[in-house]
């Protein structure tokens, strides 16, 4: 089973529910009457991101789906891969992991991360050789993105492990 960040915007979209509200707070009238806001829905998981802070419906549709694939990173695993994907591969430099938080596959990327550190019962040194990183530079790929950071750190603690810092 692949993960859901994998697949196309496209492909995404086709199992999804795009809901188009009107934004609150500030903005004035024209925030107030147009709908503006989105909210997309991953049917199969109940996953959603949302966006409404841009007065364009367009732009709004756009920020969604990044935090949908986001979110779906964040929340749904999957079975690891051996040996981790070409993907992970053609990002990992020098045992850095090379990819920029706005960029299409920084989701995947985390997905994988995270699936990989979760079948290693969290343990993170473990996950960081499996995947050719050093420890120090997967946990600073955890940190750009705070909800990982703060997941694992849970899951870590519930296991009686220590917080990554």
């Amino acid at each position: 089973m692949s993960h859901p960040t994998l697949l196309s915007e496209e492909l995404l979209l086709r199992s999804c529910d795009i809901q188009r509200t009107r934004g609150s707070g500030p903005g004035g009238q024209h925030r107030n009457k147009v709908e503006t806001a989105i909210v997309i829905t991953h049917r199969p998981t109940g996953v959603t991101g949302q966006a409404s802070e841009r007065r364009s419906q367009h732009k709004n549709r756009e920020v969604a789906i990044q935090r949908l694939r986001l979110n779906l990173a964040l929340q749904v695993r999957t079975p690891v891969e051996d040996p981790p994907s070409e993907l992970w591969q053609s990002r990992i430099q020098s045992r850095k992991i090379s990819v920029s938080s706005s960029h299409f596959d920084f989701a995947v990327l985390l997905a994988e991360a995270i699936d990989r550190i979760t079948a290693m019962e969290f343990d993170v040194s473990a996950a960081a050789k499996h995947l050719s990183v050093s420890t120090s530079q997967l946990i600073k790929f955890l940190k750009v993105e705070p909800a990982a950071m703060q997941m694992v750190n849970t899951e870590r603690k519930e296991r009686g492990l220590h917080a990554l810092k």
